[in-house]
C-alpha cells in the first residue's frame, strides 16, 4: 500500500484540532552509544549542516562520530536529572500545560501533543498518533521564536515527510517564528524582573542566541535580524539603555565564521575592559537545556570569572512558567477556529443519528 491509512479511524468521530509543539531532541541517555545515534541523526541534516554530501558523510563518520559522543556524553551527564534531559521533561511539562489551557478554553476537541525533530518521540510518530485520534487540522508550532532554516525549516521539512506519505492530508497550518509576539516579549522580560527583584541588577544584560554558519544570513536567513529585534523589544519593555545590554550568539562549531559577536569571546572582552558583573539570558531558548545549563551556565561563567569578573548570573529560560503558557497560546489562538469547532461538533451529531438509524 503506497499511502498510509488512519488504523482507528471512523467515519462518525468527531474531528479535532491538533496542536504539535516541537523542539530540537535529546540522546535517550548520557552515555556515549546514545549520543552517536543522536549525533547521526542530527548532523545528517542538510539543513542543519549545509555541506556538499560526500565530503559531509566522511568527516561525520570518520572523525565526528568517533570523537564527539564521549565528550558530550560527559557534557551531558552534569546536566541529567532524576527525571532524565532537562529539554524533554520541560517539553513534556510546557506540552501538558499547554493541553489543560486550550482544553478548557475549547474542549477536547483541541489535542496538543509534543515531538521532537531528533530522537523520540519523533515528528512521524506523532503525527500518526494525532491523525489516528481523528485530528483533521493540524497546528505546528516549533518551538523556536526566531525563525532559521535548521530549526522551524528543518522542521517543516520533517512534517512534510510524514505527510507526504498519508492517504487523509489534514488542514496544516505551520508557525514559523514570533520572535515579536508581545505576550512572549512580555514573558521574557517579566522573567528578568523577576530575577532582578532577588538579584542587583548587573553592569550588562547579555543576550545570548544560539549561533549559525554567517554564510546562512548571507543567503539569505532571516534569523540575525529576528534575534536582534527580538533584545531590541526586551530592552526597551525593561526600560535599558544601549550600554546597559549586549546582543551575542554562542554554540559555534567548526572553522567557518558564525554569526558575532561571540559571547564566549565577549564575556571575556567585558571582564578585561572592567565590567564586573553581567547577567546573561537566551530568548532563543524555550525551554533550558544543555547549551543553556552548562554552556551558558558553567562554562561561560568560568570565562568571565577567570577574567577578571567578579558576578555572572544565568537567567533561566521561560520553561512551561505559566506566563509562558499563556504567550504561546496567543500565538496559537488565531489558529483555532472555535465556529468550526462547534460546527463539526453537529455535523458528527447528525452524522452519527443519521448511521444510526440506517441500522
Amino acid at each position: 500500500m503506497k499511502y498510509q491509512g488512519n488504523a482507528a479511524f471512523t467515519h462518525d468521530q468527531a474531528d479535532k484540532i491538533g496542536v504539535l509543539i516541537t523542539n530540537l531532541g535529546t540522546p535517550d541517555a548520557p552515555k556515549p552509544k546514545q549520543l552517536k545515534t543522536y549525533l547521526r541523526e542530527f548532523l545528517s541534516d542538510p539543513r542543519v549542516v549545509e555541506v556538499p554530501r560526500v565530503i559531509w558523510w566522511c568527516i561525520l563518520n570518520l572523525v565526528i562520530l568517533n570523537i564527539r559522543p564521549r565528550r558530550s556524553a560527559k557534557a551531558y551527564q552534569t546536566v541529567w536529572t532524576e527525571r532524565g534531559s532537562p529539554l524533554m521533561f520541560h517539553t513534556q511539562d510546557q506540552a501538558t500545560a499547554l493541553s489543560e489551557r486550550l482544553q478548557t478554553k475549547y474542549g477536547k476537541q483541541v489535542q496538543v501533543e509534543f515531538a521532537m525533530r531528533y530522537g523520540s518521540p519523533s515528528v512521524d510518530s506523532v503525527i500518526t498518533k494525532m491523525l489516528d485520534s481523528g485530528v483533521r487540522k493540524l497546528v505546528v508550532l516549533p518551538l523556536y521564536p526566531q525563525y532559521c532554516a535548521s530549526t522551524s525549516g528543518s522542521t517543516f521539512d520533517a512534517v512534510a515527510a510524514s505527510l507526504a506519505k498519508r492517504r487523509w492530508m489534514p488542514e496544516l497550518q505551520f508557525i514559523t517564528h514570533y520572535h515579536d509576539n508581545s505576550a512572549y516579549i512580555q514573558a521574557v522580560a517579566d522573567s528578568i524582573r523577576a530575577h532582578w527583584q532577588n538579584n542587583p541588577q548587573a553592569e550588562k544584560l547579555v543576550f545570548s542566541y544560539h549561533g549559525i554558519p554567517k554564510r546562512y544570513l548571507m543567503n539569505g536567513d532571516p534569523y540575525h535580524c529576528e534575534c536582534h529585534k527580538t533584545t531590541r523589544l526586551i530592552a526597551e519593555n525593561l526600560g535599558l539603555h544601549k550600554d546597559q545590554y549586549f546582543t551575542s550568539f554562542q554554540s559555534r562549531f567548526g572553522r567557518e565564521e558564525w554569526l558575532t559577536p561571540y559571547t564566549d569571546h565577549s564575556l571575556k572582552d567585558f571582564a578585561a575592559k572592567g565590567i564586573k558583573s553581567v547577567q546573561v539570558v537566551c530568548p532563543g531558548f524555550s525551554a533550558d537545556c544543555l547549551e543553556t545549563i552548562e554552556e551558558i551556565g558553567i562554562e561561560n561563567r568560568d570565562y568571565f570569572l577567570e577574567a577578571g569578573g567578579e558576578s555572572y548570573q544565568y537567567i533561566p529560560a521561560l520553561n512551561a512558567d505559566s506566563q509562558h503558557i499563556s504567550a504561546l497560546e496567543s500565538v496559537l489562538t488565531p489558529y483555532i477556529d472555535t465556529h468550526k469547532l462547534q460546527r463539526d461538533v453537529q455535523l458528527t451529531a447528525e452524522l452519527a443519528k443519521n448511521m444510526g438509524a440506517e441500522k
